[in-house]
């Protein structure tokens, strides 16, 4: 049991070290082009979309290490059974009908745990890039409403 612990605590560690890394090249790369946020509805959509997809990919790179690591320990009785529940346990879906043998059994929980973790700082940061679009164009309202009022 203590060996399966150490695993999973280096999984968790691997996990959020991707998650920073993916989160920090999203973050640069938004703030790098040091451009005012879009204006529009189309503009902003498809920044949340390339947004979206971004993080999609980071949490499907964060699974597929996972399933790599089942797949590694024979954990499961191939790749794809390890992608399918490394998946399914990540994002808490959690159908049950694949289940790891005895040994490795405390990693389901752990893995589901560390994907309810990163789903959150995604959603934060997904409302960070909603919030910063919104507001700025909020302000952008209304500093013209100000200044026609100052009038």
């Amino acid at each position: 049991m203590l060996t399966g612990l150490l695993f999973a605590a280096g999984m968790v560690a691997v996990t959020v070290a991707l998650h920073a890394g993916g989160l920090a090249g999203l973050l640069s790369s938004l703030t790098a082009a040091r451009a005012a946020p879009p204006a529009g509805l189309w503009a902003i959509t498809w920044l949340l979309v390339r947004v979206a997809w971004t993080l999609i990919a980071i949490h499907a790179l964060e699974i597929s290490v996972w399933a790599l690591f089942f797949v590694w320990q024979r954990c499961l009785p191939d790749a794809e059974s390890a992608f399918y529940f490394s998946g399914v346990t990540y994002t808490t879906l959690g159908y049950g009908d694949l289940v790891l043998p005895e040994p490795w059994r405390l990693l389901g929980p752990i893995e589901a745990l560390t994907g309810i973790l990163m789903c959150g700082l995604s959603a934060g940061v997904f409302f960070a890039v909603v919030n910063r679009a919104f507001t700025s164009q909020w302000q952008v309202r209304h500093r013209g409403a100000d200044s026609s009022q100052a009038e």
